[in-house]
């Protein structure tokens, strides 16, 4: 049984349904135990002559009828109770699980794969169900039935249930011991599946890289490897559960063997019947279940005891990101921005990726922000996404710290574009209105004009009801960033934020883009995060950064005279255009 933090509240939540299903479970137990005794008076009335035609098996006859009768209506009600709640069961622990890692922090997503979480959604999941459904009915089947049997047993025939009882004892403390070896083998498979799991799902996404590097062969030599582990892992848990099977095997062989020698002697000298062996044996073999259902709820239990303990830990694991006790709701926020002596760290990182960093961005203003490879470009837009916390006063939102706002109306008022332009496996439609609550084919088609992607949709068999591949991998990287800029316009966000957003489309389409964005976004704070002298050269105002620290800050026009390292990114990509028309000249 699973009685972990995060668990427990099930069995209270679920508790008349689990309830129901003990009181038939019990009920059917108690009244199948009749069938033996029923048997024993056939048995002796047919030696004793009281039973001497059909008739006088009419009422026993119809006796076992209604008990078998009741016992299959039982046990179907029982099973709808046991295994209807397993399911609710393990579906509010996926869905608890899935609301809990999407509100974890940006590190969380760093150290964890995605082919890793998949295992904790599939077969912990479904090890941590089994013990919900026939892992209780096991444990309470096994124990009501067990104890009802051993009591008419003992009644029966007191020294022959004492002899008998002795050998499944000893299994027992066996058993006990082995489910510890269990539960580290199921561990072990369980961290093992993960990293297959993890494999596959980076495989299948990285196909065209494999491909193209002709490494299919390695790969499929990778995954054998992997494979081959789990089965290994698999194996070594298989092999204690057979050890489980056989020791109960012998066990119940040694004890038939006992009771017809020990019932044979005691008939011998008249202290038996026949029909009491028949029932003493019938009641024996009634047994077996019970032995069998003890025996297969450890191992179960050991095994989900395994995933649960890997889903705890998973739940229990805290955002780095602090909610404020009393969180100022700005649902009209203007789009200015300060940053006041910001240096930050990240959580697993020594040395600070942006360093007292001061500047502002005024309510509707037109920003870019430039800086070569890792100048802290990507990590100062995480922070105004609040992906990250930064110290007090060093970011502020209209004059509000972002640590006293709250992250839904921060998020809500902005709309981001990201560098991978990540599209859903769903319909064109879908995701331009993917931020939006209600949508409407007209505003759908609108800001997919303005992203200058209307005219490649209407290209489509399907149109706006295309469905693009895992990623979007359907459509080229250029319509894929122009789908990711339309589908951020429709929330006609306070605050836009574009993270490279138009490096993969050509020059031509970047100016109508910006032209569009300028037209469209007066009033409204658009913040363009570039590599490119061309999409920032005529913004309101360019943000120049290099290793972390801001290096230079004004218009174009006033960089080229102030700033060295912006002269030289000129020139160097000035030289790159120049080169690139002489190869296509």
């Amino acid at each position: 049984m699973i009685f972990l933090k995060h668990f427990r509240h099930y069995y209270i939540k679920y508790g008349w349904s689990l309830l129901l299903g003990l009181i038939i479970l019990v009920a059917v137990d108690w009244f199948q135990l009749d069938i033996p005794r029923i048997i024993k008076t056939i048995i002796d009335g047919v030696e004793t002559q009281t039973i001497m035609s059909i008739d006088d098996l009419l009422d026993p006859f119809m006796q076992i009828f209604i008990i078998v009768t009741g016992m299959t209506i039982g046990r179907f009600l029982w099973r709808h109770f046991f295994y209807g709640t397993a399911h609710k069961i393990a579906a509010d622990i996926r869905g608890n699980l899935f609301n809990h890692i999407t509100d974890l922090d940006q590190s969380f997503y760093a150290n964890h794969k995605v082919g890793g979480l998949m295992a904790y959604f599939t077969q912990d999941m479904n090890v941590i169900r089994e013990v919900y459904s026939m892992g209780i009915l096991m444990l309470v089947d096994g124990f009501v039935l067990g104890t009802f049997i051993l009591v008419r047993m003992f009644s029966l025939q007191f020294w022959m249930t004492l002899i008998s009882f002795i050998p499944i004892a000893l299994m027992g403390v066996l058993v006990f011991f082995i489910e510890k070896k269990i539960e580290a083998k199921a561990k072990a498979r369980s961290e093992s599946f993960e990293q297959l799991s993890d494999f596959t799902q980076e495989s299948f996404s990285g196909m065209t890289v494999i491909k193209a590097y002709v490494r299919e062969a390695a790969q499929s030599l990778f995954f054998f490897n992997k494979s081959n582990d789990v089965y290994r892992k698999s194996m070594d848990n298989i092999r204690y559960n057979t050890l489980v099977n056989v020791l109960i095997d012998t066990m119940i062989t040694l004890v038939i063997l006992a009771i017809i020698a020990f019932g044979s002697a005691l008939i011998a000298f008249g202290n038996l019947s026949s029909g009491e062996l028949t029932e003493y044996i019938s009641y024996f073999f009634t047994l077996l279940w019970p032995v069998f259902a003890i025996a297969s709820f450890l191992n179960i239990n050991a095994q989900a005891q395994a995933s649960a303990k890997r889903v705890e830990k998973l739940l229990s694991t805290v955002s780095l990101l602090k909610q404020p006790k009393n969180p100022i709701q700005k649902e009209n926020l203007k789009g200015g921005i300060t940053f006041k002596q910001l240096t930050f760290t990240y959580p697993d990182g020594k040395d600070p990726v942006l360093k007292d960093l001061s500047f502002e961005i005024k309510p509707g203003e037109m920003v870019g922000i430039l800086g070569r490879t890792g100048s802290g470009k990507s990590s100062l837009v995480e922070l105004l996404l609040h992906l990250y916390d930064v110290k007090p006063g060093m970011l502020l939102f209209d004059n509000v710290d972002s640590l006293d706002l709250s992250m839904d109306s921060l998020r809500k008022a902005i709309g981001y574009v990201p560098q991978d332009n990540f599209l859903f496996s769903d319909t064109i439609a879908n995701n331009i209105s993917f931020g939006l609550n209600q949508s409407n084919p007209e505003d759908i088609q609108s800001v997919a004009k303005l992203a200058d992607v209307h005219d490649n949709i209407v290209e489509f068999k399907d149109g706006y009801q295309t469905i693009l591949g895992e990623r979007g991998v359907t459509v080229s990287g250029g319509q894929k960033q122009r789908l990711s800029i339309a589908r951020a316009l429709a929330k006609k966000p306070a605050i836009l934020i574009l993270d490279d957003s138009v490096s993969a489309v050509d020059t031509k389409t970047e100016e109508a883009i910006i032209r569009n964005l300028k037209t469209i976004r007066k009033g409204q704070t658009t913040i363009m995060v570039a590599h490119r002298i061309s999409t920032v050269k005529k913004l309101d105002k360019i943000i120049l950064l290099d290793q972390g620290q801001l290096v230079g800050i004004g218009t174009h026009d006033e960089l080229m005279k102030t700033s060295p390292l912006y002269q030289e990114m000129v020139r160097l990509q000035t030289l790159e255009t120049l080169v690139g028309e002489t190869k296509h000249a």
